[in-house]
């Protein structure tokens, strides 16, 4: 039976027979807020006469029940709208604002019908009339008040989950380009793969632009961390890319004008990028590379594969105004072909141990597939580093990969 002490200190189980027994935990856990001893028996039979067995815990006041809720969380809770501390709809408030996620079920007298839909309008998942309740639709009304205070929680968590699938696909659009070419000539692949932790965008971004001179320019970047702070400056250093570009600002100048926009823009001083800009004119056999922070890039000739890299400088935000990146001039055969990409595409494990696949090992891959397609080298690389790193869930690392020829 309900003691009538102040405080409660453990859950109390109530059986058909009044015998206290070892609590099943799938049994729904139930805290009674009410100051009067006798309606709290009336509960409590209740309880012991219902079909569905549960937990019940009782309370006199508000903050009786403020002090359980801080470090509880039952299913539900039945709440008197007259305690001692706390009436009427400021009662409903004040669990809400203590246990926003718990279903409250409201104790109302005969003649407060009206008091039980407001506090249901409030955000009650129901009411019950003292004394006019039966064992049965009680079990049932408490029941249904934390299956409905479930379903409430899982609608909220849909929809936030659809705004947040709404806002990444906005941010990737920003990261995914259409490249911007003028002439025949120019051949471009571009792949973007997000890692396995789907929710986690990272800034990993590209571009390809062909200037009105001819001159094709393409950008591979990553910016440190994951999350969609980091995705969205991701987006604003490859749409400032492309205005540089197209107002003819190229080369060292327009790292310079990235890494201050990126100094502007990140939300912590600890963020920064690393990426590999490239320029080239069609028939030229070699490109000019400023790389800042980046690892090397693939050059493919007509059945090889080279990793290289040029002399480059720190990485954007690491040194901001004191950096230096030196250009560099990469010489490409008739024939051959550049792929920049994001170190996604190495770092992920080749097994269950420690190992990663590494630059030895993507070039060891690029070798195998060096005779096929654009389109199929950039998908073969994807898919063998994806297969090698499936064993721990596949690659946990965004990847972006351009693929580039103009002679």
């Amino acid at each position: 039976m309900v003691t009538s002490r102040a405080d409660a200190d453990e859950l109390m189980p109530v059986t058909v027979d009044g015998i206290d027994t070892e609590w099943d935990e799938r049994q729904p856990s139930v805290l009674l807020v009410e100051d009067d001893a006798g309606d709290a028996l009336l509960v409590e039979e209740l309880v012991a006469d219902s079909a569905l067995k549960m937990r019940l815990r009782w309370v006199r006041s508000m903050a009786e029940a403020a002090d359980v809720l801080a470090t509880e969380r039952p299913d539900c809770v039945l709440l008197d709208l007259h305690l001692p501390d706390a009436s009427g709809l400021e009662a409903v408030s004040l669990v809400k604002a203590h246990a926003d996620r718990v279903a409250i079920v409201v104790l109302t007298g005969l003649a407060e019908e009206q008091t039980g839909l407001a506090a249901v309008t409030a955000g009650a998942q129901d009411y019950l009339v003292k004394g006019r309740v039966e064992p049965e639709l009680f079990g049932r009304a408490v029941r249904y008040a934390i299956q409905r205070k479930q379903a409430e929680q899982s609608a909220v968590a849909l929809q936030a989950s659809l705004m947040q699938a709404q806002e990444n696909a906005r941010l990737e659009r920003g990261l995914l380009p259409r490249p911007l070419l003028r002439a025949d000539g120019v051949q471009v692949v571009a792949r973007y793969r997000p890692g396995r932790a789907q929710a986690l965008l990272g800034g990993d971004f590209y571009d390809i632009v062909q200037s009105a001179d001819g001159t094709v320019h393409a950008v591979v970047g990553d910016v440190s961390g994951h999350g969609p702070d980091e995705a969205a400056l991701g987006v604003a250093l490859r749409i400032a890319w492309r205005t540089l570009v197209l107002s003819g600002i190229t080369g060292v100048e327009q790292v310079a004008r990235l890494e201050e926009i990126l100094v502007a823009e990140r939300a912590r001083d600890e963020v920064f990028a690393t990426l590999v800009s490239l320029s080239a004119v069609p028939g030229e056999q070699r490109a000019t590379v400023v790389r800042a922070g980046h690892h090397g890039l693939l050059r493919r000739g007509v059945r090889e594969v080279d990793w290289v890299e040029v002399p480059g400088g720190p990485a954007l935000g690491l040194i901001p105004g004191g950096a230096r990146w030196p250009t560099a001039e990469l010489p490409v055969p008739p024939g051959a072909s550049v792929v920049l990409f994001t170190d996604g595409l190495f770092e992920g494990h080749v097994s269950r141990g420690p190992q990663r696949l590494g630059e030895e090992g993507l070039l060891e891959l690029a070798r195998e597939a060096a005779g096929l397609a654009p389109d199929e080298f950039v998908d073969r690389l994807i898919g063998e580093a994806e297969g090698l790193a499936e064993e721990q869930g596949g690659l946990a690392d965004d990847v972006a990969v351009v693929h580039v020829s103009w002679n």
